[in-house]
């Protein structure tokens, strides 16, 4: 067994000198060429001095933009730590039996991926993207207290720190192991990561004698007076700090959703605060609050409930007022049915706190009280769905501009819906007593907490980067890590619904070999979102000295469509007075929908589109057959030496309900090559990193070539699982190759011939 602490403490250091040292290089190379020489003292000590002033400032600042970003900056890193225990226990799911980590370290890593993901990760970012600006759109000179503000956010950091203690002190244990005998480091050896699950349910949580489960129960009482002083802030200033002439009626859907969502924290928080008091009580001085012959463990459930599914709608409804806000920029239009939406919102937070008991269809309740959750539970769905169809109406007909923001957006809409769904109905008590136990409710439940919440928080952190940086961040490889991250997200949680569904139980590191596959192809899916967050967090920090400087008061024209709110507008006067820009004008102001812009064929509107796609599938099929042929030659050598198994074409057949002929299953793949792949390239490779044809041909094939890999994979070793995947590859980078230099030579054909 690997050992827990020793492997995430390094995957964690090497993560945090990643970041630094992508942060100092991009400053140095932003910065203009030195002249020469040496760092004199005199120039080191301004230096030092220099920082020991910013680092003062930060520590001090009450500014609500500084905290605001203190927040997300905070948020980020918890993040980045959850998402580690998160890459550990699904790689400890790629093999059935318990052969990565032992069976209590995979629960205390989901424990612990809980805990810091859904406390310390999603609210504070979103507490810091509202301290940001969520005064400027309410034209707001600052929060409402400034120092409780500062106060609030300083709150979380020991918090945090003592949540995580356990793993903080079993790598020092693992440290001084090397240099001390063990009866000198006892206390090093005494806390370990809780691993009682993220619900903490009593009586396991009361019995177990590890102390880090105190310490864990003091970082989120802390981390809950955090919230709560953080949400009376947000409270009083929507109410008191408002700009003449922003009502209620002209209030924007962000600082809507950000009041609902504070009035709902603070009656939330400051219950799991007592409950966590109660049970420190009963594990340190004896009470009974929990024990049977008190309270019993049920008084738990129905404490942790009611904070618990609030707290859905704590993480969830910030995510819908960004999607509101950001989604009409992108379309052209503005928001469809803005009244219905702040009266939606309004109606989940009351509703909210009527539906906790469904978390407990599986306990003793009274069945007539569990008829009456289960009636508010589906209820609760007609607001959630007002929502969605405003978003869509919003989109429709609308001027689409296919940028990062607008791809998350749809992404998180496409989520939400299926996260949203297959909630409805676990709110069945038949068919939650059925589903409770197993990957359906993890499917359900992530589709939303990893669909349109990061979604949001990311498409928000394009929009706004011109306003927090003054410089534009990377678009291509934005779209493209947007793309991923749905991707991904589809790929790892539609599996886990669908192996729900067929009774596999969560919450154990051991499960039936049957399952191999589909664990695996959800673990790949978790791989991609890892690796989607880290191409954001790269993107973000590069663009921060590297990126192109912004140009124009109004960067994504807003103008146009009369939707330059205000937060856009404290930024062109920030501009005109800081660097003496002249404001932007639009060239013209459109309406949403244009129809006598569309381009006509010969046909009409349709003719175009037939145009189009027979000029496609033409060159699609030319390049689709030259990359096949190069590829065919690695592929044919691997057959040959034997390190690739040509009955495991056969899959492709018997896929398709051809039988299990490897003939025909090789033929379909051929002509897969040749038709269905260089269409789909010629779908995404705008969207593909890569500033030449040959290298955006090269990522395709990397992505294919990865695919293939898995798909084809027949348990080959050693030597011969080096050389199935060489040429594996190989054979898909001559075919990316052969595709892309064949566009490029059919594109510059057609042009020439055009001119």
């Amino acid at each position: 067994m690997m050992n827990r602490a020793v492997i995430e403490g390094s995957a964690l250091a090497v993560l945090a000198l990643s970041i630094l040292t992508i942060w100092f290089r991009a400053r140095y190379k932003a910065r203009p060429a030195s002249d020469g020489g040496y760092l004199t003292r005199e120039e080191l000590q301004f230096e030092l001095g220099r920082l020991q002033d910013e680092a003062l400032r930060w520590l001090t600042t009450t500014n609500h933009r500084e905290i605001g970003i203190l927040y997300i900056a905070f948020g980020t890193i918890a993040a980045l730590w959850g998402g580690m225990d998160a890459m550990m226990l699904r790689t400890e799911l790629l093999t059935p039996p318990a052969d990565i980590w032992t069976p209590e370290t995979y629960n205390a890593l989901f424990t612990t991926h809980g805990l810091t993901m859904l406390i310390f990760f999603v609210l504070p970012v979103f507490f810091g993207i509202g301290n940001y600006f969520l005064p400027l759109l309410i034209g707001a000179d600052d929060m409402a207290f400034p120092r409780v503000n500062a106060i609030g956010f300083w709150l979380l950091p020991p918090a945090l720190l003592m949540a995580r203690f356990g793993l903080i002190v079993q790598i020092g244990g693992q440290v001084l192991s090397i240099f001390l005998p063990d009866d000198q480091i006892m206390f090093f050896l005494s806390l370990r990561e809780v691993s009682v699950g993220w619900t903490l349910y009593a009586p396991l949580s009361v019995v177990q004698p590890n102390p880090q489960i105190d310490l864990l129960l003091l970082g989120l009482h802390l981390s809950g007076i955090a919230t709560t002083v953080g949400a009376i802030n947000f409270i009083a200033t929507v109410i008191y700090e408002r700009a003449d002439g922003v009502t209620w009626g002209n209030l924007d859907i962000f600082s809507w959703n950000m009041l609902v969502t504070s009035s709902i924290a603070l009656f939330a928080f400051p219950l799991l605060g007592s409950a966590l008091v109660m049970l420190l009580l009963d594990r340190n001085l004896g009470t009974t609050f929990f024990a049977t012959e008190g309270g019993g463990p049920v008084l738990w459930q129905h404490l942790f409930w009611f904070w618990g599914h609030p707290e859905v709608y704590i993480l969830f409804l910030p995510a819908t007022g960004l999607m509101s806000l950001i989604l009409p920029k992108f379309v052209g239009r503005k928001l469809f049915g803005y009244q219905f939406i702040v009266y939606s919102t309004l109606g989940l937070a009351v509703m909210s706190f009527g539906v906790w008991a469904h978390h407990m269809f599986t306990s003793g309740v009274d069945p007539r009280l569990k008829a009456s959750f289960m009636a508010i539970s589906i209820a609760i769905a007609v607001p959630s769905a007002i929502k969605v169809f405003n978003w869509l109406t919003t989109m429709w007909d609308g001027d689409i501009k296919l940028s990062a923001p607008f791809i998350l957006c749809a992404g998180g809409i496409g989520t939400f819906i299926i996260g949203g769904v297959t909630g409805v109905f676990l709110a069945v008590i038949p068919i939650d007593i059925l589903y409770h136990g197993t990957y359906y409710v993890v499917g359900h439940f992530h589709l939303i907490v990893v669909g349109i919440i990061p979604m949001l928080m990311i498409a928000s952190s394009y929009y706004w980067y011109p306003i927090l940086t003054g410089r534009w961040y990377d678009r291509r490889l934005a779209k493209f890590q947007s793309g991923l991250l749905i991707v991904g997200a589809f790929v790892t949680f539609m599996i886990l619904l669908v192996i729900g569904g067929m009774g596999l139980p969560r919450r154990q590191a051991i499960y039936p070999p049957e399952y191999q596959l589909a664990q695996q192809m959800a673990t790949v899916g978790s791989y991609v979102i890892g690796l989607s967050a880290v191409m954001w967090l790269y993107n973000m920090l590069v663009s921060y000295w590297r990126g192109d400087v912004v140009q124009s008061t109004d960067p994504w024209n807003l103008k146009a469509t009369n939707q330059f709110t205000r937060e856009w507008q404290w930024f062109e006067e920030r501009m005109v007075e800081k660097y003496d820009m002249e404001p932007a004008q639009p060239e013209t102001t459109r309406r949403s929908y244009a129809p006598e812009l569309e381009p006509m064929g010969l046909l009409g509107g349709v003719g175009s589109v037939a145009q189009n796609v027979y000029r496609n599938a033409s060159m699609a099929a030319v390049a689709g057959f030259i990359g096949t042929f190069l590829m065919t030659g690695g592929i044919g050598t691997a057959i040959v030496i034997g390190v690739l198994d040509p009955a495991s074409f056969a899959e492709i057949s018997e896929l398709v309900g051809l039988g299990t002929s490897a003939i025909i299953g090789a033929a379909l793949f051929l002509a897969g090559g040749t038709i269905i792949w260089p269409l789909l390239f010629l779908s995404f490779q705008e969207f593909l990193p890569g500033r030449r044809m040959f290298e955006t041909g090269l990522v395709f094939a990397t992505l294919v070539a990865t695919g293939f890999s898995v798909a084809f994979y027949t348990d080959q070793q050693g030597l011969a699982f080096v050389g199935y995947l060489t040429f594996v590859f190989v054979a898909h980078w001559a075919y990316g190759l052969g595709l892309a230099v064949t566009f490029q030579f059919l594109r510059s054909r057609r042009t020439d011939m055009g001119a």
